[in-house]
């Protein structure tokens, strides 16, 4: 019994003394969150004229920024290609890397980096003219294929092309905005990248998005997600935590419409944990009781952000799919808010 009060108390301790870590103390001071992001891919990262940044990756950053700063407008955007993205967070360039990138073995053991979760499950996938007549990627044998370096797109399509016996040529450019143009032009007779990436091109630079056509195969497994720098653990847990805030409000049905409701009025246990007006958990965070309503109350729960930057009604018309949430036959689970 002496024991396990010794335990208790020691465990009381530790919890007491969870400290906010030195990237939030450093967005504190700056006033800022500096978010890398893809330069140019509508639904998940891109600028409009006015310089306003839109898209699901971008909304990571802001419910982040919302937690950290009560303020989901208070980020520096950073625009990175794909070689450069590694570089610019490893070297405290950016805080957070939200850019859809591919959480793999090497990249999160070898790169001094943590992904904090999946959000975005994808696969990568072909694209060719409707004019081509193809309609399987098993008819690209011995075709030109425009890919973009330093991804793991072009490792998968030469493993792809290596096991079916396709002996594909990859036309290989260094930036995302060089191959859009090369398929484009008509330079290359496919197009591989992730598929929401490819419907992303698709509607952004197609003269008439309905010339081209998604083939139905998807080669890889391609989960998309934040990272951070390694060596700040305070930083880790909130970049995670935040995210799997999103998806349980949508589990239990908290809203950007109905959160000041639930927290005013909800007598759901859980809703009260999430929205922190029964048990504080933001102070195991470094935060504060409210960090997670600030996160839904900035960009809503994950299927709005889903379905506003992505989903079937927005310009990518992207089916939920394996996105949805685990109740609903997706993969989208997260451990409880408690």
């Amino acid at each position: 019994m002496f024991k396990h009060t010794i335990a208790a108390a020691l465990a009381l301790a530790f919890v007491g003394s969870v400290h906010a870590g030195k990237t939030l103390d450093a967005v504190k001071q700056r006033g800022q969150l500096v978010c890398g992001v893809n330069p140019s891919l509508p639904g998940f990262s891109a600028a409009d004229s006015q310089g306003n940044w839109a898209g699901l990756d971008v909304d990571v950053c802001k419910a982040i920024a919302a937690t950290m700063l009560s303020d989901a407008s208070k980020i520096k955007w950073v625009p990175l290609n794909a070689s450069q993205r590694f570089a610019a967070l490893q070297s405290g360039e950016v805080d957070i890397l939200s850019r859809n990138t591919t959480w793999t073995l090497t990249r999160d053991a070898s790169l001094g980096l943590h992904f904090t979760g999946t959000t975005y499950y994808d696969g990568q996938g072909f694209m060719v003219t409707k004019k081509s007549k193809i309609t399987s990627a098993k008819q690209l044998k011995g075709a030109t294929v425009c890919v973009q370096s330093g991804t793991t797109t072009e490792k998968n399509l030469t493993d792809y092309s290596k096991a079916a016996n396709l002996s594909m040529k990859p036309v290989v450019f260094e930036t995302q905005e060089a191959t859009n143009k090369a398929y484009f032009s008509g330079r290359c007779q496919a197009y591989t990248t992730d598929a929401s990436g490819l419907a992303s091109v698709r509607n952004k630079e197609a003269g008439n998005p309905d010339d081209h056509v998604i083939l139905p195969e998807l080669i890889s497994k391609e989960p998309l997600g934040p990272s951070v720098r390694r060596g700040d653990d305070e930083f880790f847990a909130i970049a995670k935590w935040v995210v799997f805030a999103l998806i349980e409000a949508e589990e239990y049905g908290i809203t950007q419409a109905n959160v000041d409701q639930l927290k005013a009025d909800s007598k759901d246990p859980v809703v009260q944990r999430i929205l922190g007006t029964s048990e504080d958990t933001g102070k195991l965070l470094g935060l504060d009781k409210d960090w997670a309503y600030r996160a839904i109350k900035a960009v809503g729960n994950y299927g709005e952000v889903f379905e506003r930057n992505v989903g079937p009604k927005s310009a990518l018309k992207l089916p939920r799919g394996a996105n949805n949430l685990w109740s609903k036959g997706g993969f989208m689970y997260a451990p409880p808010v408690r």
